[in-house]
């Protein structure tokens, strides 16, 4: 299944405030219920067995609400693990309140380097060309000091005909377009590690997890 990028509708607010917001409460519903939670959660856990480390300080990139963050910060509390969370988003009007949240460019972050433990995005790399990805990544690996995390759709032919059977369910029409878009213009996990085998990460672990998500650790040293 070859990859075909088409422009998806929330990207550029191409809606009533109304639909966005019903948009992102489809993406928050996504996350909660297929994996997306559970794969930054995953990946976060196992750093932190890595590093033997009982707290760590994260950004999130194009964090929208900040939901994936804030609720894999309350599981890890239970788990004895501190999870400072540091949003940045493009827009204001994306990001949720009650956590520390920067407006800035994922291309040029606007930290310096080794600023956070880790630099972590969910379902923001489809969203990048090739060319653009690996910027990312170098600015991930720049700002954090131990790990780029990236959780990503994986894209197969099964994947695409399951989230088209989904789409009557989806409340905002944003959804309906940007979910099928968003398979379509994912990465497999092979493009992705061939991808970050151009940047100066360390290593690079990708593991498969619940319908199609993957789990990208990109370690720094």
């Amino acid at each position: 299944m070859k990859r075909v990028v088409i422009p998806e509708l929330l990207d550029t607010d191409s809606g009533t405030p109304a639909e966005v917001a019903d948009s992102l409460a489809d993406l928050h519903g996504i996350n909660h219920r297929f994996g997306g939670v559970d794969t930054t959660e995953a990946m976060v856990a196992r750093v932190a067995r890595q590093v033997n480390a009982k707290s760590l300080s994260l950004l999130e990139v194009a964090a929208g609400t900040g939901y994936v963050p804030a609720t894999v910060q309350q599981r890890l509390c239970h788990r004895g693990l501190q999870l400072d969370v540091t949003l940045l988003d493009r827009a204001p009007s994306h990001l949720g309140n009650g956590v520390p949240a920067v407006v800035g460019d994922a291309l040029e972050l606007p930290f310096q380097d080794a600023s956070f433990d880790l630099l972590s995005c969910n379902l923001f790399a489809h969203h990048l060309s090739p060319e653009e990805l690996l910027q990312f990544a170098g600015e991930g690996l720049r700002v954090c000091r131990i790990a780029l995390l990236i959780n990503d759709l994986v894209r197969h032919p099964l994947h695409l005909a399951l989230v088209y059977a989904a789409v009557p369910l989806f409340r905002s029409r944003l959804t309906r377009h940007d979910g099928p878009a968003s398979v379509r213009r994912a990465y497999t996990p092979e493009e992705l590690r061939a991808l970050l085998a151009q940047t100066r990460a360390a290593r690079v672990e990708i593991h498969r997890h619940y319908l199609y998500r993957m789990g990208v650790i990109a370690w720094k040293s």
